[in-house]
């Protein structure tokens, strides 16, 4: 499903990416990740979005925030809004959307291929639009979690299905115990978690 010449583009909601991962029972390797499809076709851009809650003193995803900036992802962060529901419980809502549509649909003159990490039906028309510019999209996320991480109408319309679970070898980080100091494997697990969090 891939072509060595073709120019790629990565576009990850980090919140969807984090949760498909978590419900597989792994941890994503974002240096494996980026590697990975540099050796599938020419990468031009890897974009990465994510909801920051500024209103806290110290954000604990920006360890994950920074370490993905320094290491070949462009960043796309917002301020969430926090509001209280119903039940009187504090909630976040960072939804990245609108961002992540507007620069696919940009970069879709310059790309042959965008593989979109989310499993979300709201993306279905951003692939309608892609495709019909040519551009061919592939989508990676799990049906392997119960419930499925995917919409079926955002699965039927890519050109391509990348189940995450079988790239678990490929950009899955070992286990917690058996690994080697932080910095090899990338940022912290505490800011991935506290990603879902700020993200619902």
């Amino acid at each position: 499903m891939f072509y060595r010449d073709e120019r790629l583009a990565l576009f990850i909601d980090g919140a969807n990416l984090y949760a498909s991962a978590r419900a597989l029972g792994f941890d994503i390797d974002y240096k494996l990740l980026r590697q990975e499809f540099l050796r599938r076709g020419k990468l031009l851009r890897a974009f990465y979005y994510t909801a920051l809650v500024e209103s806290e003193e110290y954000s604990p995803i920006r360890p994950l925030v920074d370490w993905l900036q320094y290491n070949g992802f462009h960043m796309v962060t917002k301020t969430a809004k926090e509001y209280t529901d119903s039940q009187g419980r504090r909630k976040v809502k960072g939804n990245m959307d609108i961002e992540l549509t507007v620069d696919a649909m940009e970069i879709a003159p310059h790309v042959d291929h965008i593989v979109l990490f989310s499993g979300d039906g709201d993306y279905k028309p951003l692939v309608e639009s892609l495709q019909r510019q040519g551009v061919r999209v592939s989508i990676c996320s799990t049906i392997r979690s119960s419930p499925p991480m995917i919409a079926d109408e955002l699965r039927r319309q890519a050109d391509n299905f990348i189940e995450l679970d079988e790239l678990r070898e490929v950009i899955g980080r070992p286990p917690r115990e058996a690994r080697e100091p932080r910095e090899r494997f990338g940022p912290p697990r505490e800011a991935e978690e506290a990603e879902a969090e700020e993200n619902e």
